[in-house]
């Protein structure tokens, strides 16, 4: 008998934004503003603590949970920002990177064709997860409505089959955010129905306008909800793979056995630094906000000088601008923008088929290379368009 592969493996796509980013190989002087994240580098406590817990060789085993020293600082740090209670013994586990969080919830409560909403354009993570855990993707397509989701396209998806909801706000790809009066009609229409709620908040704390609502501080779905919360983006620590995972003791502690088998414990340097960063450093992401705001601000100006479609970003480090205008395929737009243009972006469709028509561009990069590039990619456009005339 030939050897065989798990045929769920073999049709995983390589993400759009690795292949875009693979391209930039062959062309050296293009600006890259493909990925997302932080230019700025760890806090220096952060760090330090970190190699404080080598140096003291705290390089063993912990807790499958954690270190219960990090877990409490979690939950104070849920409590103090948003008011939310955690019980750092049973609520909470430190996971490799939200990502890992993500796919031990995911293992946990999926059966073979379980449903998982999604509001798209989305992570290009968030669907291969889901189809790996034998479960099914439903898109929710919010290209029509503000790149935001509403009651009306949720309960136009939910079926008998349906298992989970799953949201990112601020998003990845579109910076586009939630305020608690948007989310108050999403959480009635959940209300009404036996299924998670899962909500990655990585971006929470890159929030520039208004303050940060989380899904997990309605009571009604409260005993239902997963928060998913890392470091990688407030404190630029995407590298030390330090990632949160939160919810009601019945749930969590099934999810703790699946993260015990697949990574026994999150890195326990990691662990250590992560104390640090939410004791004693919880001021990090504010610094680098204020760049972000800045930079925000600067590159939207200019796509609407620019002419292009915008919707203006509150959260996160990317702008989502449409494109469609052009006839082009946000792939073949990418491309002769790489090409021709000298700027490297994401083509929309690389965060699933509903991107199709948008382009991703990320501005956690220096207002120096910002400002080059907008500069290429509107000389470019005025070339395209007097090439169409």
């Amino acid at each position: 008998m030939p050897l065989t592969l798990n045929p769920r493996a073999e049709a995983l796509r390589v993400s759009g934004i690795r292949q875009f980013f693979n391209q930039l190989v062959n062309y050296p002087d293009a600006i890259n503003l493909t990925i997302g994240q932080p230019d700025f580098p760890t806090p220096e406590p952060v760090k330090e603590a970190g190699k404080a817990a080598i140096s003291a060789n705290l390089t063993g085993y912990t807790h499958n949970a954690g270190l219960l020293e990090l877990r409490q600082e979690i939950a104070a740090f849920f409590q103090d920002t948003y008011g939310l209670t955690y019980n750092p013994q049973t609520e909470i586990i430190a996971t490799n990177g939200a990502s890992e969080a993500l796919d031990a919830v995911f293992r946990t409560i999926l059966l073979e064709g379980d449903e998982v909403i999604i509001p798209a354009p989305c992570f290009a993570g968030y669907e291969p997860i889901v189809e790996l855990n034998g479960g099914k993707p439903v898109l929710l397509d919010t290209s029509e409505t503000g790149l935001v989701p509403t009651a009306e396209a949720i309960r136009a998806l939910v079926t008998e089959k349906t298992k989970a909801i799953l949201f990112n706000f601020p998003s990845n790809p579109t910076g586009v955010t939630l305020t608690k009066a948007q989310m108050e009609p999403l959480v009635e229409e959940l209300s009404k129905y036996e299924i998670f709620v899962v909500t990655d908040e990585i971006y929470s704390e890159n929030t520039f306008a208004g303050t940060h609502a989380s899904f997990a501080c309605f009571e009604s779905i409260q005993d239902r909800t997963f928060l998913v919360h890392g470091l990688s983006k407030s404190h630029s620590m995407t590298g030390w793979r330090m990632g949160f995972l939160l919810g009601p003791e019945q749930y969590v502690q099934q999810v703790l056995k699946v993260h015990m088998y697949n990574t026994v414990c999150a890195s326990v340097p990691s662990q250590y630094a992560a104390i640090e960063a939410l004791k004693n450093n919880r001021d990090a992401p504010e610094v680098m906000n204020r760049a972000y705001r800045e930079r925000c601000d600067f590159v939207y100006g200019k796509l609407v000088e620019m002419g292009l479609e915008v919707v203006k970003p509150k959260g996160a480090f990317y702008i989502f601008p449409s494109i469609a205008k052009y006839g082009m395929t946000s792939f073949e737009f990418a491309t002769v923008l790489l090409k021709e243009g000298g700027v490297a972006a994401v083509p929309g469709s690389a965060f699933t088929k509903t991107g199709e028509g948008f382009l991703r561009i990320s501005y956690a990069y220096s207002m120096e290379t910002l400002e080059e590039a907008m500069k290429r990619m509107g000389d470019w456009l005025k070339t395209l368009e007097s090439k169409s005339k």
